[in-house]
């Protein structure tokens, strides 16, 4: 199966457990009926992916994710999801869950927008939700 890479840009974070983060998104995308190609994470600042969202998006607004789906084949991933780490951990304050959960919700949002679901109309993000609250119980560590 393809390749899961993390990076981060402008900002100083060590992700933990890598290698079991991998294989819960590869069994996340597999159970979905997709294969892997390539998926980049790019953990930064609000203020990088502020300008990701201003350049690319035309949104002038904070986000914590911003996911580009580069797939060229049907049923295959290929993509790259902006993080600010930042926001996710404010997030994670906001709705009273660790900063790793709020992450972790975050990446999993990320892959299933590349699996093709929706979270701008009410019914689209009330499946969103209950697809991450699913997969994150999925998650052994």
């Amino acid at each position: 199966m393809g390749l899961i890479n993390f990076f981060t840009e402008d900002i100083n974070y060590r992700l933990k457990d890598k290698l079991k983060l991998k294989s819960w998104i590869k069994d996340t995308i597999k159970a979905e009926g997709y294969l892997l190609d390539e998926l980049n994470y790019i953990l930064c600042s609000d203020a990088y992916l502020l300008q990701i969202n201003q350049q690319y998006l035309n949104h002038d607004t904070f986000t914590d994710i911003v996911t580009f789906d580069n797939s060229e084949k049907e049923k295959r991933i290929t993509g790259d999801i902006f993080i600010s780490v930042e926001r996710t951990q404010e997030n994670a304050v906001k709705f009273n869950v660790s900063p790793e959960t709020e992450l972790h919700r975050v990446i999993i949002h990320g892959v299933l927008h590349l699996l093709g679901y929706l979270d701008k109309k009410p019914a689209d993000k009330k499946l969103m939700t209950e697809k991450e609250d699913f997969y994150l119980t999925q998650k052994t560590f």
